[in-house]
């Protein structure tokens, strides 16, 4: 079978060499580096995970991993398909490393808010398991055991009073905690546009703020593109939105830097732990309505497992590839994935996570409704360009 993927390997297995996916969207890829590069490799597991055959997946929101390589997967039941409703999966599902069900839990119970639409997953250093929904109700976070116990909930119901309170969240999309000053980073994103930060112990609030650094506030409704057979944003040459447009991932590196991902802004946004803008990458900025889906790019970033982070993963949205940059510079030196439903293609890539041993897991929603486990298979040195 014949590739079609820049590196030439065969689409059986779906082993991404440097595939930089020439059919995406009418524009050349940003792989413009002149030197030999060293970058990671990749393979699909397609055979992962195995999930137990009573249960089905709906949109599958988020992943994250333990300390043991365990993979902690989040799924919508209420996004099943009518005919499969009997078979939902719990909506918290943890996985061994080789994709062996371990258990599964959550819903709503004694003493706190379930979300309305699950949406990011995440455990952290200390083993605590965090949730947050994208619901119009979901103002808070939710913080549990790994056995499904109940902890904390920061905010409340239906209760935000937009992008300067201190005590709710406004449809959050993601979470992560830096073990080093043990406070947890949220991305809030959906309802409000700004990083807002808490003690990962108390829930206490600690700071916030918005693109560049500023005081969080609302977008201005976006200007219509008057021709929609033009790509404006190959036109374009300022910084972007003056606020972030979709905050829906927030990641923080070994050496105390904070990845944001605006998502319809089409950029990752990097800050100090304090909230000082350092730079931002824009990703696929050429995408636009309706040549590339929704025109959304970096859903999501993860780390290369190597402790100096060497690489930072982006994943795209509309386009269906995850990018591979130079995590100092952010200079992009290779991409992978394409448009599909088959495996190591992506359908409405989502969040995505790295494990100790390298290993990048990526979830879709809408039809995708699934998790991928990519595994890696060590570093490649790409020709000259």
């Amino acid at each position: 079978m014949k590739s079609i993927f820049s590196g030439g390997l065969a689409l059986a297995g779906l082993m991404f060499v440097h595939g930089v996916f020439l059919g995406v969207c009418p524009a050349t890829a940003q792989t413009t580096q002149k030197a030999a590069r060293e970058v990671p490799r990749f393979e699909v597991d397609p055979n992962w995970p195995k999930l137990p055959a009573k249960w089905v997946f709906g949109q599958v929101s988020s992943v994250s991993i333990d300390e043991n390589g365990h993979a902690w997967v989040l799924q919508r039941p209420i996004s099943v398909r009518t005919d499969q409703k009997g078979r939902a999966a719990p909506p918290v599902l943890e996985f061994d490393e080789n994709g062996n069900f371990v258990q599964g839990w959550g819903g709503p119970g004694e003493g706190y808010d379930w979300p309305e639409i699950e949406h990011g997953i995440y455990v952290d250093p200390k083993g605590f398991v965090w949730l947050g929904g994208n619901g119009k109700t979901d103002n808070h976070l939710v913080k549990f055991t790994k056995a499904g116990k109940f902890v904390m909930q920061i905010g409340h119901k239906s209760a935000s009073k937009g992008n300067l309170d201190t005590e709710n969240v406004k449809e959050a999309a993601d979470t992560f905690v830096y073990a080093k000053t043990n406070e947890l980073f949220v991305a809030d994103g959906y309802g409000n546009n700004r990083i807002i930060v808490f003690d990962a112990d108390t829930g206490k609030f600690k700071r916030m703020w918005g693109a560049f650094g500023k005081e969080p506030a609302s977008l201005p409704p976006p200007p219509k593109v008057p021709d929609a057979s033009r790509i404006p944003a190959k036109e374009i040459n300022d910084d972007g939105p003056a606020q972030f447009s979709t905050v829906h991932a927030a990641r923080v590196s070994n050496d105390g830097l904070v990845y944001v991902s605006d998502r319809a802004g089409k950029r990752v946004q990097v800050f100090t732990i304090d909230g000082k803008y350092v730079t931002q990458k824009f990703i696929d900025r050429w995408c636009e309505a309706p040549h590339c889906g929704n025109g959304q790019t970096v859903a999501s970033t993860a780390f290369s497992q190597d402790p100096e982070q060497k690489f930072l993963y982006v994943a795209s949205r509309s386009p269906a590839r995850i990018w591979v940059l130079d995590r100092k510079t952010l200079e992009p030196l290779d991409s992978f994935g394409r448009p599909g439903v088959a495996p190591g293609e992506f359908y409405v890539i989502h969040h995505m996570n790295v494990d100790t041993k390298g290993n990048l897991y990526v979830t879709e929603v809408q039809d995708g409704k699934r998790v991928q486990k990519f595994t890696f298979k060590g570093m490649q040195t790409l020709p000259a360009k």
